[in-house]
């Protein structure tokens, strides 16, 4: 049985579909998977042995240039990407009008979510099979029912399992803590200055630590904080598959709210996610040894993309005044002691 799967962006989008994935290959025999994603993220799906073809789309890069990708056949290149195999059925696990037309264009019966289950109930005018799902769910398991009611087999029980294959790992002579320092919102960025005494105290515990960067505002901010605290270094500009490896062989993760800390999470790393103007609930970081740390704080979560609290505060974004380093680093070394305890156990 051949499937496509609609799941293009964001990065924590896409990592919350590889449990799904897992769920079905387990369940049907034979089945295979490919996956219409976002080139930015093409190395996600590919970690997945239940999935045999990635096939990249440039949403995000053809927005606003749309003449220009039809004059230059970008969109025809993937037109006929798309349409070179025929699938027994075309799955839109995202619910977006922007998604679902790729999974109309595909060779196959498009299903995804019905009218009251879609993110943009419109999306779901396009699809022939509709399902009803409860938007209240975790967005991991709204794809993992999904799936299990377009593919017609039972909702697996159990945490989700994101299925990777094993990644090889670098040995190093030191461990080391990754901080996913880079975000979008300025809202939730992490204060540098709380980045700088956490950094401090990973190095004081004898730890190494290790800082990626995408753009030239995260690599200077990567250097202020490794020469504030004295403490790591940063990484080269890595590819999502090579920083993947390095996240996968970290002792520790800190992370804000971006796609990189679901990565994270997904890779069963000791891992805390920070959440200022946001908040874990319906899409927030899920894994084996996962903490999600919420600010308490009068106006959070506010969901705003700029702070805009006016009362007095030395930190900004106010509201991760009540996420000292402290915190954090206890909260990071329990999941840490909590992975050593079942690595033991399993021995």
């Amino acid at each position: 049985m051949k499937a496509l799967l609609v799941k293009t962006s964001s990065l924590g989008d896409v990592v919350h579909a590889l449990p799904a994935v897992t769920d079905a290959v387990r369940a049907v025999p034979g089945l295979r998977f490919d996956w219409v994603v976002e080139d930015a993220f093409v190395d996600i799906p590919a970690l997945h042995p239940g999935v045999a073809r990635v096939i990249p789309i440039a949403l995000r890069r053809w927005r606003g240039h749309w003449v220009a990708a039809l004059r230059d056949g970008e969109v025809d290149a993937f037109v006929r990407d798309l349409r070179r195999e025929r699938y027994d059925v075309v799955i839109d696990a995202q619910g977006l009008v922007k998604s679902a037309l790729p999974a109309l264009a595909a060779r196959g019966p498009a299903a995804g979510l019905g009218l009251r289950s879609a993110r943009e109930p419109l999306a779901s005018l396009l699809y022939r099979r509709r399902y009803a799902v409860p938007r209240v769910l975790h967005a991991i398991e709204r794809i993992r029912r999904l799936l299990a009611l377009a593919l017609h087999y039972e909702l697996p029980e159990g945490e989700p399992d994101y299925g990777f294959q094993p990644i090889q790992l670098s040995l190093t002579a030191r461990p080391y803590v990754v901080l996913l320092h880079g975000t979008t919102w300025a809202s939730k960025h992490y204060p540098e200055a709380q980045w700088i005494e956490l950094a401090t105290l990973v190095g004081e515990a004898g730890y190494e630590v290790r800082y990626p960067w995408a753009t030239l505002e995260e690599r200077q901010r990567a250097e202020r904080i490794a020469a504030e605290s004295n403490c790591g270094r940063l990484l080269p500009r890595l590819s999502l598959r090579q920083l993947a490896e390095k996240i996968a062989g970290a002792a520790g993760v800190v992370g804000v709210d971006t796609g990189l800390s679901h990565l994270a999470a997904a890779l069963g790393v000791p891992a805390v996610t920070l959440y200022g103007p946001t908040q874990a609930g319906l899409t927030g970081t899920v894994g084996p040894h996962q903490r999600n740390l919420e600010a308490e704080f009068p106006c959070a979560p506010c969901m705003r993309r700029e702070c805009r609290y006016r009362g007095e505060s030395d930190v900004h974004p106010a509201c991760f005044a009540t996420l000292p380093a402290q915190v954090v680093w206890r909260s990071l070394t329990a999941q840490m002691q909590r992975r050593r305890g079942a690595s033991a156990r399993d021995v």
